[in-house]
């Protein structure tokens, strides 16, 4: 549950303090006269590109990564939008403050890191979008987050490790440049499994008869948090619900399946489904709809997998509610051309089954960070729990974000905790008191769209999800039925068979995947295909499945399966995200 390597990368000190401790570095400041982009395929720098990612509909589980294809494409575009920004960039003036607009919007502040992404990834672990923060609060100054190994007074460093206090970007935009110390630990230390143990996440792992937001789902060798329930947009619209990819997919076995409380090899559990379609990472113009930094392998990470319940499986033991919190509203879309006030700064609160019931702060957007092999990373939630206390313990991935009402009204999920750095580093947010944990999230708004789901809300709409399910599931039946050959006549004299129904196998597999090589890094994967559950997991139903039937009529659609492999297989223990 880390954010992965940060870089190994260290300054032995930071750059700019708080503005009333230090001055405007203007020597560093870099000066843009408004820009005006020749036409071309390249979008403005302050327009995001339209956000459309469309899946072939298809009843075997996909797992989407960026193609080679794409990749390659996107660096010629790359290198033309930061080439047509750099057009605008006059001459560095010397004593003179920036006299444009201050940044008001999270797509503004994008835009200026962008700008200087190569100068401060030179200084920095990684760098977010926010407001300062002075002595641990928020103000309310738009400015770039610079995460340093140590933070000390410029006075002790060289001049060239000094960060301007402002940044300016295309068309005159400009703001402050905060540093933020990042006890960083190296390489990730063993974390201890801590567990909150009261009433209420006691139910969450298994004492409740239903599940819902928060419960505890494992698959084979691994726990985590359910995190909405939801709807696919396309095919036969199941239901099912979302967690993190990390949580749910495990390579080293050929199937995906989900349980709740435990897997069978560990303990009483029932099962809930497979994955059908989850993503790990994205390309950061598709995710935002703007290049967000200057590295042609930039990558948002969008951790979440989609199961949907098996159809054996009661949904009338699913709720909506989430327990300790009720019910819920609609998703919070995020729009990067809206107020930063309209994200950072916002009260969350999340429920999962390791910690609980936990409060917190969304401290920053879009935190950005190298790896070792230079390949850039983005997250988009920094949150910091209240007074101190970790928002998240392992276990939590998965958990639902949501921003708090005001005046009563329903809580809004806004993301999805996929980790924090508990065990690599902490921030140092308030001088004289102790480094605080912090936790990272996906942009729930986005992750839909990608895995195209929908989010239900109330137990109401829950239910007439699943009538539409079955309808729909009926009426593929009665389609696949009426296409096949009809049955020989009887002879006279014999009565025929009122309960006639097709021979279907009680299990359909796809051919095993390629044998993966052990070379490949984690992040880069497609998942083997498996339609349906195991054989021991349908033995002794009668009825023959509604997936299998599908799963014959397609069947004869050709299918590509590869399987990357993440190293030597290993004997593993249960283990929690």
């Amino acid at each position: 549950m880390t954010l992965g390597a940060w870089g190994q990368r260290f300054i032995q000190a930071a750059a700019s303090s708080e503005s009333e401790d230090s001055a405007l570095d203007l020597e560093r400041n870099h000066h843009c006269n408004h820009l005006s982009l020749p036409s071309s395929s390249t979008p403005s720098p302050l327009q995001p590109f339209t956000f459309n990612i469309q899946h072939a509909e298809s009843n075997a589980p996909y797992f989407s990564w960026p193609t080679l294809s794409r990749l390659n494409d996107a660096v010629e575009d790359r290198a033309n939008y930061f080439g047509n920004l750099q057009k605008g960039v006059l001459p560095e003036t010397v004593g003179r403050l920036p006299s444009g607009q201050q940044a008001t919007t999270l797509l503004e502040l994008m835009t200026i890191r962008a700008f200087h992404s190569k100068i401060l990834r030179r200084f920095s672990l990684g760098t977010a979008v926010g407001f300062r923060i002075s002595r641990g609060v928020l103000t309310n100054v738009p400015a770039i987050l610079v995460f340093v190994a140590r933070k000390v007074h410029r006075q002790w460093l060289n001049p060239m490790q000094c960060l301007p206090s402002a940044l300016e970007g295309p068309g005159g935009v400009w703001c402050d440049v905060d540093v933020v110390e990042f006890q960083y630990y190296g390489a990730p230390a063993a974390t201890p499994n801590e567990q909150v143990y009261n009433e209420l996440v006691d139910g969450l792992r298994g004492s409740d008869p239903c599940i819902g937001s928060g419960s505890q789902v494992a698959s084979q060798e691994t726990y985590g948090t359910l995190g909405a329930i939801v709807k696919s947009r396309t095919g036969n619209h199941q239901v099912g619900f979302l967690t993190n990819r990390h949580v749910a997919v495990d390579l080293d076995y050929p199937s995906q399946k989900m349980f709740h409380p435990l897997p069978p090899s560990l303990g009483p559990g029932v099962y809930l489904g497979a994955v059908e379609r989850a993503t790990s990472f994205i390309t950061d113009d598709q995710w935002y709809g703007i290049f967000a930094g200057t590295n042609p392998e930039t990558f948002v990470r969008a951790d979440g997998a989609f199961i949907p319940f098996a159809e054996d499986f009661n949904t009338s033991n699913v709720t909506t509610m989430i327990k300790g919190i009720g019910e819920i509203g609609n998703v919070h879309v995020i729009d990067l051309q809206s107020p930063i006030d309209s994200l950072i700064g916002k009260q969350v609160v999340k429920v999962g089954r390791s910690s609980g019931y936990t409060t917190g702060t969304i401290m920053a957007y879009a935190l950005e960070y190298n790896d070792e092999k230079g390949i850039c990373f983005l997250t988009d939630f920094l949150v910091i729990g209240e007074n101190q206390q970790t928002f998240d313990l392992e276990g939590d991935s998965g958990s639902l974000i949501l921003l708090t009402g005001p005046n009563g009204q329903k809580p809004r999920p806004v993301g999805i905790i996929w980790g924090g750095t508990a065990n690599r580093g902490k921030l140092k947010l308030i001088a004289g008191q102790e480094p605080e944990n912090w936790t990272s999230g996906v942009d729930l708004g986005r992750l839909l769209d990608l895995l195209e789901l929908d989010l239900i809300t109330s137990n109401h709409e829950l239910e007439a999800a699943a009538r539409e399910e079955r309808n729909t599931s009926v009426t593929a039946l009665d389609s696949t039925v009426s296409q096949s050959s009809p049955p020989d006549p009887v002879p006279s004299g014999e009565k025929q068979d009122e309960s006639f129904e097709p021979f279907i196998p009680h299990e359909f597999r796809i051919e095993e995947a390629i044998k993966p090589t052990p070379e490949v890094e984690e992040h880069i994967f497609i998942a083997p295909i498996s339609v349906n559950e195991s054989t021991s997991a349908i033995k002794g139903q009668e009825k023959p499945k509604l997936d299998n039937l599908m799963a014959l009529k397609n069947s004869s659609e050709e299918e590509v399966n590869v399987s990357l492999h993440l190293g030597e297989p290993k004997l593993k223990k249960p283990k929690f995200f």
